[in-house]
């Protein structure tokens, strides 16, 4: 909070202050972040949620990877896991940035499981990772959380319903959610449309929630404190954009549709207006929806560079 004070300055000189104001806030600039993916690049591009146009350089991730997965506070973003180009590919690194002020990422912390493919959620002050591929290339179903305000490594939180890899997360201040996946079975991928849901304060194991319109992988979801919203996916790359009430349980319905089919997307949101980010073929575009309402998504601008398999966060979204 802040408060202000005025002075007169004219001819005659500079008047006495006067009193301070009421206590205010100032507005969030509400700022979304994407991080990583294409050729396992370390870019970290910025936008600002609540206007369009194209993405601004904010600084470098500490690994250049892809298939990480990332988790905000209002102040703090952090980036987990992934694949990088040198061996071993598959990576325990987490780091993080400040959003407010651009740079470069610092080290946060090793995950307790190596993993890519892993889908995020977080409150204002917990992240949680779900699921993922392991060095070994076998699917697990692990939860792993952070305190993201502190630095150290990730700490069990419980098991998702099966091993399963490319959920795509968000969440409310209380309650994580997790959309899709897929798993191998005879040796060819299975896609699936199930929907699961965390306590994000407590730990435990994941419960089902309801399914998805279609079954898809590696989508883009973001949310308000209300409302989930999952766009995009594979198998083979879709364009319908589903939504949830996060405080309820049950299937998912329309809600409308991408302005390009892709997957290995990522979503972010502030407060009102929610962004789908990059996605295969290296594509560039950002979309935005009003997450309110429901309708087709609308162009907002291009990244620095067109890349899939990227993550995504900001310091307004529904869990905060």
């Amino acid at each position: 909070a802040a408060t202000a004070k005025v002075w007169a300055i004219n001819a005659y000189g500079t008047s006495a202050p006067s009193d301070a104001s009421a206590s205010f806030t100032p507005a969030l600039t509400q700022i979304g972040l994407f991080l990583g993916g294409g050729n396992r690049t370390n870019v970290i591009d910025k936008v600002v949620i609540t206007t369009t146009g194209n993405a601004s350089d904010f600084g470098d991730l500490t690994v250049g990877r892809d298939y990480s997965s990332s988790v905000a506070s209002s102040t703090r973003g952090v980036t987990a896991g992934g694949l990088q180009s040198s061996n071993p590919q598959t990576v325990n690194v987490m780091d993080y940035v400040t959003i407010a002020s651009a740079g470069d990422s610092t080290d946060f912390g090793d995950l307790l499981q190596t993993t890519y493919g892993t889908g995020g959620c977080s409150s204002s002050t917990r992240g949680v990772f779900g699921g993922g591929v392991i060095p070994n290339d076998s699917f697990i179903n692990v939860m792993q959380y952070i305190t993201i305000a502190s630095t150290g490594n990730s700490t069990d939180f419980g098991d998702t319903l099966n091993d399963r890899e490319g959920f795509s997360g968000c969440g409310s201040a209380t309650r994580g959610i997790f959309f899709g996946a897929r798993y191998i079975s005879s040796g060819s991928y299975v896609y699936e449309n199930v929907i699961q849901y965390i306590t994000i304060g407590s730990t435990g194991n994941s419960t089902d929630f309801g399914d998805l319109t279609a079954a898809r992988v590696y989508s883009g979801a973001l949310s308000s404190s209300t409302r989930g919203v999952n766009g995009g996916g594979g198998y083979g790359a879709v364009n319908v954009i589903d939504y949830v009430t996060i405080a309820s349980t049950g299937d998912a319905s329309d809600f409308g549709d991408l302005t390009v089919t892709r997957w290995q997307l990522a979503g972010a949101a502030g407060t009102s207006r929610g962004l789908f980010g990059g996605g295969n073929s290296n594509s560039n575009v950002i979309d935005y929806i009003t997450i309110a309402s429901t309708g087709n998504a609308q162009d907002f601008g291009d990244l620095s560079a067109g890349r899939s398999s990227v993550s995504a966060c900001s310091n307004a979204h529904g869990g905060l």
